[in-house]
């Protein structure tokens, strides 16, 4: 795609390590541009503060459905990825994503999530009880299991599908990292045909008597006619898996690394702090740094003229960083000002997962560190060269 006449360009490769690791410096020079500037390496433009993102996600110009000229040609190995993709809430437009949204956040609800409140912190208890007596891994002994644990207890599955659950889904999520080897998408398609097997012998033997959960409402939507078809809920139902899942485990293992070595930590963790401080972690290292959207008709936003046809992309982690809204906004502070933030996106695609990122956060953060108090990170965190995704690789810890 060419790079629009008024729009200055920015080259930056985003498998460089400098930058997946730290890309902030990056992101400061982008704002210094303007509110959009041309990714070359990408090949669109990038809205690089809070207010031009907030709009490219809120125009209802544009969407995250793929414009039938711009879909690929689908393989026959790659046909199973792409039959999830076809129902998926991330990638359709009102009005079946609609639909499909409004039975998905029923689930999410108020008195759903308090419901689920208790569970959680036995569970973070249960891990932290098993945690070894010599340094280990903390995303393989808490912060993965926990969010997979979680999700699956919620939809009313058994808890020993996890672990195969957050696999699959990890090589999913493998096909929106900005580069892919060559395996990446054969193993998501595997995942995502052994995955939708799975589901169906599961739906095929629920009981909502003996595993009661999420997935009964789901059920009993297909029978009402308020999700159309088999393909419909299977893809919802791993929509929630990954959404309830893949942004907990990055929040919490970001949040451990910014907390384990802040010196009012346990002022941050009170309870009158406890949600500010979930939400300066959110902020100043969101889970997901970029979220693309489709031109469907000409728009204009803050001057910037984008074509039918184009893509475009909010940087959801340059905007985070804004200083015209966050003063300092490179500064971790769980103490400021709370403002409203875009880690977790906005709009109708806002994440399905946010409400329970959050609560996981506000629980077991305290848990940790109340009964790990000398926990400290005793290598440097790998983050993971998964961009746009921000995450680690390995954060390892020793009790001491």
């Amino acid at each position: 795609m060419s790079c629009p006449e008024q729009i200055p360009s920015f080259s930056q490769d985003p498998r460089d390590p400098a930058f997946y690791r730290d890309p902030y410096p990056a992101y400061r020079q982008m704002r210094t541009y303007g509110d959009f500037v041309f990714w070359e390496d990408y090949g669109f433009p990038v809205a690089t503060t809070h207010v031009a993102a907030g709009l490219v996600l809120r125009s209802p110009k544009l969407g995250r459905e793929v414009p039938a000229c711009r879909r690929p040609k689908i393989t026959d190995e790659m046909a199973p990825f792409y039959a999830v993709e076809r129902h998926s809430l991330l990638e359709i437009e009102p009005p079946k994503h609609t639909r499909l949204r409004q039975v998905a956040m029923r689930g999410f609800n108020r008195s759903s999530l308090a419901a689920m409140a208790p569970d959680i912190s036995r569970l973070a208890d249960r891990l932290i009880d098993g945690f070894p007596g010599h340094p280990f891994d903390l995303l393989q002994h808490f912060a993965q299991p926990l969010p997979a644990i979680a999700i699956t207890r919620f939809l009313g599955v058994d808890e020993d599908h996890a672990a195969q659950f957050q696999s699959w889904s990890n090589d999913m999520v493998a096909m929106y990292q900005a580069h892919r080897e060559p395996d990446v998408g054969p193993k998501a398609a595997r995942a995502a045909a052994d995955f939708s097997a799975c589901l169906n012998q599961i739906i095929d033997a629920y009981s909502p008597t003996s595993n009661p959960g999420f997935l009964s409402s789901l059920i009993a939507a297909e029978k009402n006619g308020e999700i159309h078809s088999r393909d419909e809920l299977i893809s919802t139902v791993i929509l929630l898996l990954n959404a309830g899942h893949e942004a907990s485990v990055h929040t919490i293992g970001n949040s451990v690394r910014l907390l384990a070595g802040f010196p009012e930590r346990a002022l941050a963790l009170e309870p009158t702090s406890i949600t500010g401080t979930v939400e300066e972690c959110l902020r100043f290292s969101p889970p997901l740094h970029m979220f693309t959207r489709h031109v469907y008709d000409d728009a204009v936003i803050l001057g910037t003229k984008f074509k039918a046809g184009q893509e475009v992309a909010a940087l959801l982690g340059s905007a985070c960083h804004d200083d015209s809204v966050w003063p300092d906004g490179e500064h971790f502070d769980p103490f400021r000002p709370r403002r409203a933030h875009l880690a977790f996106g906005s709009g109708i695609h806002a994440c399905l997962g946010a409400t329970l990122a959050r609560l996981e956060l506000q629980i077991v953060l305290p848990i940790l560190f109340s009964r790990c108090p000398a926990l400290t990170i005793v290598e440097p965190p790998e983050i993971a060269d998964r961009y746009h995704f921000h995450g680690l690789d390995r954060l390892m810890v020793a009790l001491r």
